[in-house]
């Protein structure tokens, strides 16, 4: 039996549904992320996994135990770190990580060991007696974390914990948590609208658009296998190209490939190997910008701006702009949407 497991759950909010018949199993130590736009129903779904919320129909069982609305803490071995944190301003770092302790009503020693263990982890030793206000956006998201940890939950709920820090602090931030997500075995559900943050945390990702899942799988298979024009969208940059300027059989087919898997190459470059392993297409280098260690170039092709990412070489880039060049399209990377 999976360790989570969400049966036909179901939602509305004044008339609007806004979860129908969620179905999905999350295995023991497996860490998922829930991706979305706002407004999806990500965060209403870990409001019930969480028994915050009431579903409309539906049930959620961990580790085989029913989750209802209200139901105690104590019972559920759930920890939850919400997007704002929700530290308790007049507590110190030291109190508010303690707080599920006390209310566990562990021996005062023990508490004291447990806190330390996991402040030590966490590398948020000497702000014991600091309070929220004394801490900066990184140390505050640690002691929720460390609050949420430090109960031994069977289950990890976050949700949207990396929005408030800067991009710097957020990049640690991930590699932390999924390395003591890994080190401690704990099943983590992850609740995110950055596609990047669940592409390099997960081990399995579910889309969400308009309460429903429209895709779930491993990161690899959800970058490159997307199942609908939707998830190709929101996943990364594709180009989505009609059949008919490809000279595919099926004109009405719309077929998507990502940037890096096409390769821009002189207008009269000769490539006799790369015939039958590509389509080729003419069109104009419209415009050419940096993205940090990739160069993006926009190619103007029968009246349809294509995408193509090349690696930032020292000598930065070959083409100019306004040029006419010659487009190399991996066959074996194409994806024909259903």
């Amino acid at each position: 039996m999976s360790h989570v497991q969400i049966l036909d759950v179901e939602k509305s909010f004044q008339g609007r549904q806004v979860l129908k018949r969620i179905n999905l199993q999350v295995e023991k130590g497996e860490f998922v992320t829930l991706l979305g736009p706002s407004g999806c129903g990500k965060t209403t779904l870990l409001r019930i996994i969480a028994g915050l919320e009431r579903s409309d129909g539906g049930k959620v069982f961990v580790g085989g135990k029913k989750i209802v609305e209200g139901l105690n803490r104590k019972e559920q071995t759930i920890g939850m770190v919400f997007q704002s944190y929700a530290l308790f301003p007049n507590l110190t770092a030291y109190e508010n990580i303690a707080f599920g302790l006390k209310i566990n009503k562990l021996p005062p020693l023990q508490i004291r060991q447990q806190v330390e263990e996991i402040m030590t982890i966490l590398s948020i030793t000497g702000k014991e007696k600091n309070y929220p206000h004394q801490m900066s956006g990184g140390q505050q998201q640690r002691v929720a974390l460390a609050r949420a940890l430090v109960t031994k939950p069977d289950l990890l709920l976050l949700d949207e914990p990396l929005s408030a820090v800067d991009a710097k602090v957020r990049e640690s931030a991930r590699s932390l948590i999924r390395d003591i997500q890994k080190k401690m075995g704990i099943t983590t559900i992850f609740v995110t609208h950055d596609q990047l943050e669940a592409l390099v945390m997960s081990d399995r990702i579910v889309i969400l658009d308009s309460g429903e899942i429209m895709q779930q799988g491993k990161p690899a298979e959800i970058y490159n296998k997307p199942a609908n024009r939707f998830v190709a969208n929101f996943i990364g940059s594709y180009n989505f190209i009609p059949g008919s300027l490809l000279g595919l059989p099926d004109k009405e087919v719309e077929v998507c490939i990502r940037p890096e898997h096409i390769k821009i190459v002189k207008k009269d470059y000769l490539a006799p190997e790369e015939v039958d392993s590509s389509f080729q297409l003419q069109g104009k280098l419209n415009n050419l910008y940096i993205l940090g260690n990739t160069i993006r170039a926009e190619i103007l092709v029968q009246g349809q701006t294509l995408l193509v990412d090349r690696l930032n070489g020292l000598q930065g880039s070959d083409f100019l702009l306004n040029e006419e060049v010659k487009l190399l399209l991996d066959k074996s990377a194409l994806n024909i949407l259903g």
